[in-house]
């Protein structure tokens, strides 16, 4: 799951619209994805058929199983994202890998550490980390996602994450991109400075 829902307050424009790499930030975390998962869940909210025409004039998508799916009440903050994304899983899925789209700097290499880490590990999350700093994208079974999805509007998904604490397996990775979010211009600035 990309979650793509918010308003993007504090850019000023829509981060899932932003560059990265000639691409976007949704449209390159798109082309990560969906080689490795399926399906390939992007959830949208505010300016979602702008998104939505810029994923559809993105690089091909054909190859895999993407679902676009608009949540009408992503006002009520990234939880009610979340609970639309999971609504949006087959039923038989066993966990889902999810991130949010200002963290497009994530390597592919790390996607593949992650979904071995989650399918051979047998703990209900998996969570990067990064010197010490944990990160996106999370793996979460599907006990934990149900867990989320029974959640009231005013909680948070890190209630669900922070009671499951001694259950986690917090994967060690040297991948600086699982930790950057982009949220503000100077944000922005420094990833652009790092890839240019």
């Amino acid at each position: 799951m990309i979650l793509a829902a918010g308003e993007s307050s504090r850019m000023g424009c829509d981060k899932a619209l932003l560059d990265y790499r000639g691409s976007t930030f949704l449209n390159h975390l798109i082309s990560l994805f969906l080689p490795r998962l399926s399906p390939v869940v992007v959830v949208l909210g505010h300016n979602a058929p702008a998104i939505r025409t810029a994923i559809a004039a993105g690089p091909a998508h054909a190859s895999g199983d993407l679902r676009v799916v608009v949540n009408d009440r992503y006002k009520l903050g990234m939880l009610s994202s979340l609970q639309a994304g999971i609504h949006a899983l087959p039923p038989g899925a066993p966990g889902a890998l999810f991130t949010l789209v200002d963290h497009p700097a994530v390597q592919g290499s790390t996607l593949d550490q992650l979904i071995e880490a989650f399918a051979h590990g047998g703990a209900p999350l998996v969570i990067p980390r990064y010197q010490a700093k944990r990160g996106h994208p999370v793996a979460a079974s599907r006990a934990i996602l149900e867990e989320i999805l029974a959640l009231p509007t005013e909680a948070s998904a890190k209630d669900v994450i922070h009671a499951h604490r001694l259950e986690t397996r917090f994967l060690d990775v040297d991948d600086p991109g699982v930790i950057t979010d982009v949220d503000s211009p100077p944000e922005y600035k420094d990833l652009k400075a790092s890839w240019e």
